[in-house]
């Protein structure tokens, strides 16, 4: 028995350390995934908010018109997580070659000059003004991608300590323990007293003032200035930023690309409860800016048009038809 539970405590431990380890858990259902409701529902607990996740890719595909072009265009995609491999893949787009790097990554790519190279730029309006008030590095054009520096090998040694001390341990032996149905009856139960009772959910996320859908904590904070949709947005902030996407597309041009397109997604507070705060608008006047001379592909004004139909119940993201309606507009740019 003692054996027993020390291969089980190393067992969590390790999960709770490694991000590889916690994958391999996931893979062999060794654990269940926590998102597979939304993240949202992962934040809050709340039941009524518990959406089971379905894949939407295969009901999808590029127009037939488009499709004749795929040969000839290669697309390039700086996105956050709604343009992650689960959620958006090359067979999302008429090109016939696609590579994503996500924000504050880093990735260098060789551009095939006798094909079209398109950049896009996707950000959620939540991590805009982030992302547009720095320099934009996370693509790097070299003229060879095979010929790189030997990095040295790191001594394991080294690498245990780092995995000890990195972010997120407590949050992924919380996955580990507690991840299966059986616990999350006890957390719905502790989340709906608190709801039903004193009207409270996790500062994690934000309501809805009917009480119908839940946000992420960064869509309605006020003090999470840079974040919210109801945070102050000046004009002279908006100029900069608007300057700032035509630096970042002509920089790329210069390095070979031969288009740079934008698309801001809108919050999910921004489309179903605009109406929380004073909403600063950022989309519109970023994109109806007249010195900005970046296309773009604009879903706020779709997404406006049908606000309940666009997002997922238990998640900060789309469902899939907010997903086939972005997609639609990106593929207008080409």
């Amino acid at each position: 028995m003692r054996y027993i539970f020390l291969f089980l405590a190393i067992a969590l431990w390790a999960g709770g350390c490694s991000r590889t380890v916690m994958k391999w858990f996931y893979q062999t259902n060794i654990i269940a995934d926590d998102y597979r409701y939304g993240d949202l529902y992962r934040l809050s607990n709340l039941p009524q908010f518990k959406d089971p996740q379905t894949p939407c890719r295969d009901t999808e595909a590029p127009t037939p018109t488009q499709a004749s072009d795929t040969s000839n265009t290669h697309l390039y995609l700086i996105g956050d997580s709604f343009t992650e491999p689960q959620r958006i893949d090359q067979r999302d787009f008429p090109v016939s070659n696609y590579q994503y790097v996500h924000w504050d990554n880093r990735k260098e790519v060789q551009l095939d000059t006798t094909k079209r190279n398109i950049l896009l730029l996707e950000s959620v309006e939540r991590h805009f003004r982030e992302h547009f008030s720095r320099h934009v590095a996370e693509l790097t054009v070299v003229a060879d991608t095979t010929k790189r520096a030997i990095e040295a090998a790191v001594p394991w040694k080294r690498q245990l300590f780092d995995q000890i001390q990195s972010k997120g341990i407590e949050e992924r032996l919380e996955t580990v323990l507690f991840s299966q149905d059986l616990f999350l009856w006890f957390k719905e139960l502790k989340a709906s007293i608190n709801f039903s009772w004193f009207d409270r959910v996790p500062p994690t996320v934000g309501i809805s003032r009917d009480r119908q859908h839940l946000f992420v904590d960064l869509d309605t904070d006020t003090t999470k200035h840079l974040n919210s949709s109801f945070a102050p947005l000046s004009n002279k902030e908006v100029n900069a930023l608007v300057d700032s996407v035509n630096a970042t597309a002509e920089q790329f041009k210069k390095q070979g690309f031969d288009a740079v397109y934008l698309s801001v997604i809108p919050n999910k507070a921004s489309i179903l409860d605009p109406g929380q705060g004073q909403y600063n608008h950022l989309i519109e006047r970023i994109q109806q800016h007249p010195r900005l001379r970046v296309p773009f592909a604009d879903v706020y004004s779709v997404y406006t048009k049908q606000p309940k139909q666009v997002y997922a119940l238990g998640d900060s993201h789309w469902n899939c038809t907010g997903r086939a309606l972005w997609l639609t507009s990106v593929r207008e740019l080409f």
